[in-house]
């Protein structure tokens, strides 16, 4: 089983300062990574969210030494408040958000996510539903697929790829990961070397539009901004920037003006050291921003 290395855990723990005691959520849980050192720094409960069924799974096994302290839910991140109000959780003293995809679901056979195997073209975070990558890809417009690989992969080609995948659709169905690659790579001039392999932006944008990551982020962001105690911390690491983007500008906003007094901690987002980013490549990435209710 593919095993996942949370990014950034000292910048995570120092700006979030589980140390104070309290209730913390992690509302990415994923393995339990993050989520069991903000116990062992000394949080006193921690209560747990992720859309995956299997990473929870994990996780739950993982953070068993804790018992009573923790509470994992089988719930987006989105729903922070339904689940806060589900258990009367007026207010709590730190949330946490690490909104990347976990090299568990990047390398768990069957999932999609990835085109290093030629497997299903799933791509869903949640599999208990929702529509796949594949169903997707075999009813979207060729002008729909355009907008989503143009806005959510940032991929100026995205014309040329969206003509290209419903002309190969008309021959067959698009089904697995291998094809799609294909069809892409194809599609895209070719320009002597690229560091990325030239279907990862096109994927990033379809695992985007499958899982509606950026969905209701920035109202995400106030709900858990106005659920923090006077003190509490919002801690959320992202890894591309449209969600730093969102991140970045729904903080500044509601420090500015918003309905409760918050500050923002991180003027510039914090990122990797050169030590992790060697050690573990897919943080190289990943930005860290975070503010604190001030009343």
């Amino acid at each position: 089983m593919a095993t996942h290395v949370p990014v950034m855990t000292a910048e995570v723990l120092r700006e979030l300062r589980p140390e104070r005691g309290g209730l913390f959520v992690d509302c990415t849980v994923g393995l339990g990574g993050h989520a069991h050192l903000i116990l062992e720094a000394g949080a006193s409960r921690l209560i747990g969210l992720d859309r995956d069924a299997e990473a929870l799974s994990v996780a739950r096994d993982r953070l068993a030494p804790w018992g009573g302290k923790v509470d994992l839910v089988h719930a987006d991140y989105q729903r922070l408040l339904e689940v806060l109000e589900a258990r009367a959780v007026d207010a709590v003293d730190g949330v946490l958000a690490d909104l990347g995809v976990s090299s568990f679901q990047l390398e768990g056979q069957g999932r999609g996510f990835s085109f290093q195997r030629d497997e299903p073209l799933d791509m869903r975070m949640d599999r208990s539903g929702g529509q796949t990558a594949a169903e997707f890809i075999r009813q979207a417009s060729e002008r729909e697929l355009a907008d989503v690989i143009f806005r959510y992969g940032e991929e100026r080609h995205s014309r040329r790829i969206a003509r290209a995948i419903v002309g190969a659709r008309r021959q067959a169905p698009i089904a697995t990961t291998g094809q799609l690659a294909a069809i892409v790579r194809r599609a895209i001039p070719r320009r002597g070397y690229t560091r990325i392999d030239p279907a990862t932006r096109t994927f990033q944008a379809l695992r985007i539009r499958v899982n509606g990551e950026l969905d209701d982020l920035e109202t995400f962001l106030v709900d858990a901004s106005g659920r923090l105690r006077p003190g509490g911390r919002l801690v959320v690491v992202t890894f591309h920037s449209l969600e730093d983007r969102i991140v970045k500008h729904t903080l500044r906003r509601v420090e500015r003006g918003g309905p409760f007094a918050m500050r923002v901690l991180t003027k510039k987002p914090v990122v990797p050291g050169p030590d992790e980013v060697a050690s573990n490549p897919r943080a190289r990435s990943a930005k860290l921003r975070a503010a604190e209710r001030i009343a």
